[in-house]
């Protein structure tokens, strides 16, 4: 039977959480000057009113044009014209657009979560150079996208529960779109340009190990996101993970898997399902990431000379894991 914390447990984990989101960034990282500037692309899209608006919206941001809508991919400027008129003057799209822009008003909260992410990389890293920030309502096609110079969140896809439109996926993916977990969701993204891996191994420790940097990278940019936020979890799913660590990990150990390279295997705790059965019906999804976030904490903790650079650029998977000396105890 897959253990639950008691309440008293919960409480103290969810008060932690809250603390945190208050915290403190220290002063030297503070003082680190990035520019951050949120464009709303959506509102002059979406008050055209010809194809001729059209256009001229395309070839004033031909980088967004190019890898957000993927110009390149229609067979002509006029097909991609028509498709995005088609989109502009949609009175339900207008809609969505609307409500979007009712729940997130002026971003300042994401302003803020972009300025301390940047902050922080540029402390790790001093020749980063943010991206520019722009968001977009696509009608549900898009949500995030991330290259070296442009950044965009289709906030369509994080209105919340109230939007008209939701993204078909499952409920279990759904709750993950909601506004807290935007930015995080493309830090995560963002991390693979430092995430050195190797492509050679495949394993399931590998892959552990892997999505263990990158989530352990998103929490050291972002201090105080809670890492119920960073990793998708209900508060209630994080406590009881916690709570079971020596069964989950006794799992792994007891059915030789870490070393297991099957897709379908590997897949099975990395990959996107709703709960993991095979440990217990309740605990959630994706339980190997998790546990490759936990390897990485407790090597960063047992080698605190190492530098979060070093962490990203080491693709030894292997090394990380033994000098971890990771092995909770089972409950």
């Amino acid at each position: 039977m897959y253990h639950r914390l008691l309440l008293l447990a919960t409480i103290l984990l969810l008060f932690s959480c809250k603390k945190k989101e208050g915290c403190d960034i220290p002063e030297e990282i503070e003082r680190i000057p990035v520019t951050v500037e949120i464009e709303r692309l959506e509102k002059p899209f979406f008050a055209a009113n010809s194809k001729q608006d059209i256009a001229t919206f395309l070839d004033s941001n031909p980088i967004f044009a190019e890898r957000f809508i993927q110009r390149r991919n229609y067979p002509s400027d006029s097909a991609v014209i028509n498709a995005m008129h088609g989109l502009a003057t949609n009175p339900e799209l207008q809609k969505l657009a609307q409500e979007a822009d009712q729940a997130f008003g002026d971003m300042s909260t994401e302003k803020q979560q972009l300025q301390t992410a940047f902050k922080h990389i540029k402390h790790y890293y001093p020749e980063f150079k943010e991206p520019q920030v722009k968001t977009f309502v696509s009608g549900l096609n898009q949500d995030l996208m991330v290259s070296d110079s442009l950044l965009v969140f289709g906030i369509d896809f994080f209105i919340g529960k109230d939007a008209s439109y939701r993204p078909d996926t499952y409920d279990y993916i759904l709750k993950r779109y909601e506004r807290p977990n935007m930015v995080p969701a493309a830090m995560l993204l963002l991390s693979n340009r430092f995430n050195k891996t190797s492509f050679l191994e495949r394993s399931l420790l590998a892959e552990m190990v892997n999505t263990g940097k990158a989530y352990y990278f998103v929490k050291s940019i972002m201090p105080c996101t809670p890492d119920s936020t960073i990793i998708g979890y209900s508060g209630q799913q994080l406590a009881d993970v916690h709570h079971n660590e020596g069964r989950i990990w006794a799992h792994f150990v007891e059915k030789k898997l870490l070393y297991e390279k099957s897709p379908f295997v590997v897949n099975k705790y990395i990959g996107e399902r709703p709960n993991t059965p095979e440990i217990d019906p309740t605990s959630p999804g994706r339980l190997g990431t998790w546990v490759g976030w936990q390897i990485v904490r407790r090597y960063m903790e047992r080698n605190p000379k190492v530098t979060l650079q070093e962490l990203m650029a080491d693709d030894d998977h292997q090394k990380i894991f033994n000098e971890s000396k990771y092995k909770p105890e089972k409950r």
